[in-house]
């Protein structure tokens, strides 16, 4: 093994990277690199689609035996905004007190920087002892249209017939500081964009036409004012939010033909997408049948039990921070939605406080004490596996 690395170090080196999804910005080779030396073997990976751009990712293996512990991250990061508004430019990864400053602090750049470096420390100290696999799963596709990232490198994988055996997916998932919480499952989430026909007409003639709005606001009060459920153990309420509603029209005196509106559902396991469409259907034809809808499914809801995984997860966070954490399904969708199909998988990473916005920053601290907490996740795995 070559000199310890240092994840602030590592970390600094991927958010100089300019990788505003699709882009790499050279990312992955940083890792690639740094990988290749810790002797994992390296497989770069692009797939596309139609309609959709290339997107680069990366699966990393140290060793071939069983079982197989996977880290799965993304390089990927939502763009700057207005940089104007940025103290510190964005992929400087400028060092300031006990902080370090730049896209994808928080979301995730640091998370992979802490798990290579728990890796590398691992490895090291179990020597030629050592017969299992530790595996990297990164994608540069998470925060965007996530179809040629994380689901296709799964099916790679499962072409190869290789397999993973439980999976760390390091997303921001501390509310408000390390140790507060690990995700062991999420929400689904679907899109409806919601189409209501009618007949075009004089605003003084309302019996000579059909007013599509009016149709639309009945179906939006209702789907609005129907709970869906009252949550479960492990899971909240699942919710309906309208998001838009559009109808375009210039005149004052005129009803229109046509009115739209989207709303995005989260829903808890106690339903899959094909009931929540049923139901949105069932809610909208006791209105009228002069509608449509188009739905886009961003993914089910999953829930991993609590169990082995979440167990070693929860000592290792305990040992390092002194914290115990909330297991928790809140927030939106990762890339564990589709790992979830393949492995157990749970997720845990840095503060949420600043991902997304302007001087993204995490402590210095946490970037050490992750590295601590994936080491300690590895040393007890392997112990028990």
């Amino acid at each position: 093994m070559s000199n310890a690395l240092d994840p602030i170090e590592l970390s600094r080196e991927l958010i100089r990277c300019p990788s505003v999804t699709p882009a790499d910005g050279g990312a992955l080779v940083v890792l690639e690199k740094h990988l290749s030396a810790l002797g994992f073997e390296c497989h770069p990976l692009t797939f596309s689609a139609e309609g959709t751009p290339d997107v680069t990712n990366l699966y990393a293996r140290f060793g071939s035996g069983e079982p197989n512990f996977c880290f799965a991250g993304h390089t990927d990061v939502v763009p700057v905004g207005d940089e104007g508004g940025w103290a510190i430019p964005p992929f400087e990864a400028r060092i300031e007190g006990d902080r370090l400053y730049g896209r994808g602090a928080s979301d995730m750049k640091t998370a992979i920087a802490a798990f290579v470096a728990a890796a590398q420390r691992f490895l090291a100290e179990q020597g030629d002892s050592f017969h299992g696999s530790i595996s990297l799963l990164i994608t540069g596709d998470e925060e965007g249209p996530a179809i040629n990232g994380t689901k296709k490198v799964l099916e790679w994988l499962a072409e190869r017939g290789e397999k993973l055996d439980a999976c760390i997916v390091g997303e921001p998932t501390n509310p408000e500081a390390l140790g507060d919480m690990i995700k062991i499952g999420r929400r689904g989430s679907l899109v409806v964009d919601l189409n209501v026909r009618g007949v075009q007409g004089h605003s003084a003639y309302p019996h000579l036409a059909d007013n599509p709005v009016t149709k639309l606001v009945k179906m939006l009060h209702a789907l609005d004012n129907t709970p869906l459920d009252n949550g479960n153990e492990h899971f909240q309420a699942s919710t309906l939010a309208i998001t838009t509603v559009d109808v375009g029209n210039p005149a004052t005196n005129v009803t229109p033909a046509h009115a739209h509106a989207r709303f995005n559902v989260r829903f808890n396991d106690e339903h899959t997408s094909e009931s929540i469409i049923a139901w949105v259907k069932k809610t909208c034809d006791a209105v009228s049948a002069d509608y449509d809808i188009d739905v886009h499914i961003t993914g089910e809801s999953f829930l991993t039990p609590p169990g082995p995984l979440s167990d070693i997860l929860s000592k290792a966070v305990q040992k390092s921070t002194g914290r115990t954490p909330e297991l928790s399904t809140t927030g939106g969708t990762s890339d564990a939605r589709f790992i979830k199909d393949y492995c157990p998988v749970a997720e845990f990473g840095m503060s949420g406080q600043t991902m997304h916005k302007t001087d993204e920053n995490v402590p210095l601290a946490d970037i050490k004490a992750l590295t601590d907490i994936y080491h300690t996740v590895l040393e007890e795995y392997f112990q028990t596996s």
